[in-house]
């Protein structure tokens, strides 16, 4: 077991080398240029008024601004130089407002972690419960009621979806029920009791993870009815129920737990995406998260920002990818990391 891990975690390296790589060089050569973005915001106000020497100071500004950077240097250098800053815990400092990348993320990156794992949460005590009961009732009218609701609430897009939540229950012409944006009330005082403060970090928190929540969880619901359904053919279960064993216990002994192998292999991939996903989230409800933060960058070119949120969800990817596959065993005793009896 341990010699897998350490197997697994050497792998890693080049893994999140060749990730982080491709996602470099695709960053460096996608249109704009962060340091012609730097200069126009002072450029703009008053490009008629600017002497030839003022442009020819402006553009030896330009050019040491970029050697600065490393940008004048190839991809493969820029890469080298950046990988040897992460190694150091060093992301670098954004180009857009010469801050350190960390300072910008620390604070975020919580927020982030926090609605993503609260909606997981939430995804599985739901997704499970039904997918069983879909599976153990097939082809029954509350069955086919199920899945033609999850797979509608499937399709709606969570962007429209947050757009209709924000103007028929965040005030308006409608209801007044959740605040539109933010994750703190007008009045919030850091004095307040530590259960006022949560109460009010819930209520602003209850449509962002409704709408994070719902697409995701009714995928969930089906895989978990397909691996139940899936097992509930296989000759171990109709061999318990020849045998006399209770249904009860045939269900949740037999079937669900086998059929746990497959959530737990998809749990790897669903908090990545995730906070991956969170741009669409927190751009609508105002939420100061890294998605936010990330959409941020993009539009203003800040390579080290988007380099620093890049590497932080390919590293989790790769992370949950191997807790998944530890948490196999505790789900299934048949698998054994050690070598094999060839």
């Amino acid at each position: 077991m341990l010699q897998y891990v350490a197997r697994r975690l050497l792998l890693l390296v080049p893994t999140f080398v060749g990730i982080t790589f491709i996602g470099f060089a695709i960053i460096h050569l996608a249109p704009g240029d962060p340091v012609e973005l730097f200069f126009a915001g002072g450029l703009a106000a008053g490009q008629g008024g600017i002497s030839t020497q003022k442009l020819g100071d402006v553009e030896k500004a330009k050019a040491e601004l970029r050697r600065e950077l490393g940008l004048d240097q190839p991809i493969p250098v820029q890469y080298v130089r950046w990988l040897g800053r992460l190694v150091r815990a060093d992301l670098g400092t954004s180009l857009k407002d010469r801050q350190p990348v960390w300072e910008k993320i620390r604070p975020r990156l919580p927020v982030t972690i926090t609605i993503a794992s609260i909606s997981l949460l939430i995804m599985y005590a739901f997704a499970i419960p039904l997918g069983i009961y879909s599976a153990v009732r097939p082809d029954t009218r509350l069955d086919r009621f199920l899945t033609a609701a999850i797979f509608m609430q499937y399709s709606v897009p969570s962007f429209w979806l947050g757009v209709l939540l924000i103007v028929y229950f965040c005030g308006g012409d409608y209801f007044n029920w959740f605040p539109p944006a933010g994750l703190r009330s007008l009045e919030y005082s850091a004095d307040w009791p530590l259960g006022q403060r949560l109460g009010d970090l819930s209520y602003h928190l209850v449509l962002p993870i409704f709408v994070t929540t719902l697409g995701s969880y009714t995928e969930l619901s089906r895989y978990m009815r397909s691996a139940m359904l899936e097992n509930a053919r296989q000759d171990f279960i109709r061999t318990a129920r020849a045998k006399g064993v209770p249904e009860r216990t045939v269900v949740f002994r037999h079937m669900l737990r086998n059929s746990l192998i497959a959530m737990v292999t998809i749990v790897a991939g669903v908090l990545p995406s995730m906070i991956g996903g969170s741009v669409i989230i927190e751009k609508m409800f105002s939420i100061p998260g890294i998605g936010q933060l990330g959409y941020q960058a993009v539009l203003a070119r800040d390579y080290p920002v988007v380099l620093a949120l890049f590497a932080t969800s390919s590293f989790l990817t790769l992370v949950g990818i191997l807790l998944a596959d530890l948490a196999l065993v505790l789900v299934d005793p048949r698998i054994s990391f050690g070598k094999s009896n060839a």
